[in-house]
């Protein structure tokens, strides 16, 4: 089981960067979160066009799924016409979220066609690329949000999406070997609280007895101690 860091850039991009996109190798390619940026790096070495079994979306927020749209445009009309079409996993309510914005954006003929569309529950596990995968519902703002689990059965990868401070984090990296936690901040939020500080990040680490954590969604203008891992661009994680 191998993580490929796709793009790991918080909700504006690092200097050079891809937003979030997280491809995870196994018995199948299953690829978390499809941000700007996300797609072009996919593209590189894979024939012009990425081979995936399965998309798993954490929330509709830009930087973690904004990529779907050229996506849907390349397979309709473009080198993606000639791939299997990956299933795509969406929050509740997803496919209905999507096909919307694909009515306002002239994509919605084309978005059957680009995947198979699928909506997971909190809690319930559920296959994609032979994996097995679980949503852990989290906090970001108001918006619905999802920390995402993948076992082989023998390994397992926790990614917390973008959440605020809360005792489900742990519970989704519970002995997990590998933690993807995001640490978008300096300092806490003083009101709504959505994104983690490092520190937050950490102290979720040690709660949840995970093995290796490796921060992510980081901007590069804040430092992180030396001891802790960030991600990076392009970073292959063997789990």
């Amino acid at each position: 089981m191998r993580v490929i860091v796709i793009g790991c850039s918080p909700a504006w991009p690092n200097a050079g960067g891809a937003q979030s996109g997280y491809l995870v190798e196994g018995a199948g390619r299953l690829l978390l979160d499809c941000g700007p940026g996300v797609l072009a790096r996919l593209r590189n070495g894979n024939g012009g066009w990425p081979t995936v079994d399965a998309i798993v979306i954490t929330h509709f927020h830009l930087d973690h799924f904004g990529d779907l749209v050229p996506w849907v445009f390349g397979a309709a009309f473009g080198p993606g016409r000639s791939t299997t079409k990956p299933e795509l996993w969406l929050p509740p309510g997803g496919s209905e979220r999507l096909r919307e914005l694909g009515g306002e954006l002239s994509f919605i003929e084309q978005l059957e066609n680009a995947f198979q569309l699928h909506e997971y529950h909190a809690g319930e596990p559920f296959t994609a690329a032979g994996f097995e995968v679980t949503p852990v519902q989290l906090a970001h703002y108001e918006e619905q949000t999802f920390g995402i689990r993948v076992s082989d059965g023998v390994k397992t990868v926790a990614y917390s999406g973008d959440t605020a401070p809360t005792p489900q984090l742990a519970d989704l990296a519970r002995d997990a070997d590998l933690f993807l936690c995001e640490a978008t901040l300096g300092a806490p939020e003083p009101a709504e609280r959505g994104h983690l500080t490092a520190e937050e990040a950490s102290d979720a680490f040690a709660a949840s007895g995970a093995h290796r954590l490796v921060v992510v969604h980081r901007p590069d203008e804040l430092p992180l101690d030396a001891e802790v891992e960030r991600a990076y661009d392009g970073q292959e994680l063997d789990v």
